[in-house]
């Protein structure tokens, strides 16, 4: 654009023809980079990141940071980071269990949590691995946990389809069924089997917790309606196959989610922006365009990364889950138009601002 102009300016007396600069970078180049030299800074030696204060080692903290390194181009055994990004892939395989779960100190609370989003970054993992020895020790903890996801998957009652805390349960939630369809996806990416039947099940789970009135997602079937939750839940559906992308409700969520904007002291914020970032850009075209303005504005401007690099939460949630969860989710969020991850590819790859050229290499 900046060529085009300087091109018109001959013509119109405005000033010499100015080449475009292929090296310029935005703000947010800066604040990712920036970012990640932070959370790079605060790995544990065991390739752990740690929750909060606590200071324990944190698998699923750990799997979002990995993700973090991933979703800007930072693979194993390339750049930089490299040795980050492998000691954590490590650190985070080793947490699963002899049952295929995995699962941090916390995991009576948090269970499905934790391993929705290991198993995540494990398939993540070997879709950008090359397909050697390590990559086959990988798959098979893969296969283990994508198991675990089938298992826990609701069955009975208009509960049906989705996941909540613990494997075993009857009850589900749109936040928990988020993670544990991105996790799916992913591994059906590398080549995991997974039963249609799951997918359609989960499908209409979702469905249920759609309100037509406002166009959003409820947390449970008869629970209220939240940003962060439709934005999960467009993002579940358009993961889902095709034949969801750009569905009429998907695109009365996407609505719904620019005529209510997140905002940097609500409960779940960074949880919204990493999802909501994501769905959007599954919906592509103006939605897009325009949340981006938002989500810069609300991770550069109105709550821009410390000194350090990181970003610190205001809510209550984030602040419990520290720096290093919510800079990984800043991270996350601002990548997603890299499209580096498998995960954020999308079917209909068009030519929008930020597109693959963006991708590190």
């Amino acid at each position: 654009m900046r060529a085009w102009i300087a091109f018109l300016g001959l013509f119109v007396g405005c000033g010499p023809l100015l080449a475009a600069d292929p090296t310029a970078r935005e703000p947010m180049d800066e604040a990712i980079d920036r970012a990640l030299l932070y959370l790079k800074e605060n790995q544990a030696n065991d390739g752990s990141w740690s929750a909060g204060r606590s200071g324990r080692s944190d698998p699923a903290i750990s799997a979002l940071c990995v993700m973090a390194f991933l979703s800007a181009g930072h693979v194993p055994g390339e750049g930089p980071h490299a040795e980050a990004v492998e000691r954590g892939i490590r650190f985070v395989a080793s947490s699963q269990q002899s049952n295929g779960l995995f699962a941090g100190q916390n995991r009576g609370q948090y269970e499905m949590y934790y391993h929705g989003i290991c198993t995540l970054m494990l398939a993540e993992t070997i879709g950008l691995m090359p397909n050697n020895a390590e990559a086959g020790k990988y798959r098979a903890k893969l296969e283990k946990a994508v198991e675990v996801i089938l298992r826990g998957q609701r069955t009975a009652g208009t509960d049906a389809g989705g996941w909540r805390y613990q494997v075993r349960g009857s009850d589900s939630d749109i936040s928990v069924t988020g993670w544990q369809l991105m996790a799916l996806r992913a591994a059906k990416n590398v080549g995991c089997d997974v039963p249609p039947e799951a997918i359609e099940a989960a499908v209409k789970y979702i469905r249920r917790c759609y309100d037509a009135n406002s166009g959003g997602y409820r947390y449970q079937v008869y629970s209220g309606v939240t940003v962060p939750c439709t934005g999960t839940s467009i993002l579940a559906l358009e993961l889902c196959g095709r034949e969801h992308h750009r569905s009429r409700e998907a695109m009365k969520a996407g609505s719904f989610i620019l005529r209510n904007p997140l905002y940097v002291t609500q409960t779940h914020f960074f949880y919204g922006v990493y999802y909501t970032s994501q769905a959007m850009f599954q919906l592509g075209d103006n939605y897009w365009k325009s949340y981006r303005q938002t989500l810069h504005q609300l991770l550069l401007r109105d709550n821009p990364p410390n000194a350090a690099g990181g970003w610190r939460g205001r809510a209550a949630d984030d602040v419990t889950f520290g720096t290093n969860y919510t800079t990984a989710m800043g991270v996350l969020a601002l990548t997603v138009e890299y499209r580096f991850l498998p995960i954020y590819q999308r079917g209909e790859e068009g030519n929008e601002e930020g597109g693959a050229s963006r991708i590190k290499r």
